[in-house]
């Protein structure tokens, strides 16, 4: 399939080939190849208990010139950091790889092995803006990054579908990478563009797509940076799973979806006893959130923006007293502040709510178009410069052309 990159994709592929010709040297042919960052829309934890999610593809991007190179090994040279390289040969998960791009790169490696793609070498440079750590899924795009390169320049396998490269960019995240997660981030990248999905089938997840953007609409989606790379809080981010799967569990189950809320709800005092009061807040914000983003979803195909506007503020407000993955203990609250200071500044005129994993991350706020400079211009202030930014939902998800 023939891929058109707009003039902001364009201009970073011509800035990731000035850097693969000064790391590796001149190619006969190149690789294009792209994949955004994304923003959950609505849907705070659901994925990963079988529930529904709104999440759109950001118009911001991991974009990499690729070639093969006949050196038996992968090389990556990202602008900003340090180059490595791979030898394919190994393709076995290693705890010293946690949280870096190499267990990535190793991990989708052995995902396409599997699908029968027989593994060369090459070249890769990359020029990200997704900001890293941010809560904008930069590892999910690096993945799918990676995954639609290796699909191009292997061969032996067949084209590999978006929410197939997303089931394999997940399981490199969780095996490779060492952080759980859900599938949310995976296929919203893959898919680019505003969509609804269903997990409640893990092999085969649901989406349907919806072509809107928010400015038409008279706001602004503004992600925060609030100054904490969320993978500091892994451990507490792994828990919130954890404690959601040990209420399913209770009752034969393993996912809160596949559990009813009435039965749930017969059985408190037991649950109480058995799994402590935080277990039973975190499934009751599951529900309620669910819930949630069906009524976002339809407030977003009829073009209700307010009513939107309002259940979005609903649901920020469930994460923070039931989900609890917005304070951390302690008197450091990075995103807590976040959420407050940017409320002052709303002052109920648009939404406020954390944004993704939580505990550190981002907050995501809904602005109106008129407050949005003020608003740009203050968060700024308080957690420096270019932490608050002005996005946009882009419809091209993780693909690769040849030049």
């Amino acid at each position: 399939m023939a891929h058109t990159f707009n003039e902001k994709t364009t201009a970073q592929l011509n800035r990731a080939k000035e850097h693969f010709e000064k790391m590796f040297g001149k190619a006969n042919r190149y690789l294009a190849v792209h994949a955004p960052g994304r923003s959950e829309i609505a849907g705070n934890h659901t994925d990963h208990e079988g529930g529904h999610v709104i999440a759109g593809a950001l118009d911001v991007a991991i974009n990499a010139i690729c070639a093969p190179n006949n050196l038996g090994v992968i090389r990556v040279a990202s602008v900003g950091y340090d180059p490595f390289e791979i030898d394919y040969t190994n393709l076995e998960p290693s705890e010293a790889e946690y949280l870096t791009t190499q267990a990535i790169v190793r991990g989708m490696a052995a995902n396409l092995v599997k699908l029968g793609f027989k593994p060369t070498g090459f070249d890769m440079a990359v020029i990200s803006d997704v900001p890293g750590g941010g809560g904008l899924s930069s590892s999910a795009a690096f993945e799918a990054a990676t995954g639609r390169a290796m699909e191009a320049l292997w061969k032996g396998g067949s084209e590999i579908s978006a929410v197939k490269l997303a089931q394999m960019s997940q399981n490199t995240e969780n095996v490779f990478f060492g952080k759980p997660c859900g599938l949310m981030d995976q296929l919203a990248v893959c898919l680019g563009g505003l969509a609804f999905m269903n997990f409640e089938d893990t092999a085969q997840p649901q989406a349907e797509k919806l072509d809107l953007n928010f400015e038409d609409y008279g706001y602004a989606l503004c992600l925060v940076d609030v100054g904490c790379d969320h993978v500091a809080f892994t451990d507490e981010y792994a828990a919130v799973p954890i404690e959601m799967q040990k209420v399913a569990a209770a009752f034969g189950k393993t996912r809160l979806s596949e559990v009813p809320v009435e039965e749930f709800q017969a059985h408190v005092n037991e649950l109480r006893e058995d799994l402590g009061d935080r277990a039973l807040l975190r499934a009751i914000h599951y529900w309620y959130e669910n819930d949630l983003v069906d009524k976002r979803w339809e407030n977003l195909q009829n073009f209700d923006i307010k009513s939107f506007i309002a259940l979005t503020n609903a649901s920020g407000a469930s994460s923070g007293m039931y989900l609890q993955n917005v304070s951390t203990s302690g008197s450091y609250q990075p995103a807590m502040l976040a959420l407050g200071l940017a409320e002052s500044i709303l002052k109920g005129s648009g939404a406020v709510r954390i944004h993704g994993g939580g505990f550190g991350g981002s907050i995501q706020c809904f602005v109106p178009l008129a407050l949005v400079e003020t608003f740009i211009a203050q968060m700024n202030q308080w957690f420096g410069e270019g932490a608050c930014r002005h996005y946009a939902i882009s419809d091209q998800g993780a693909c690769a052309q040849w030049l």
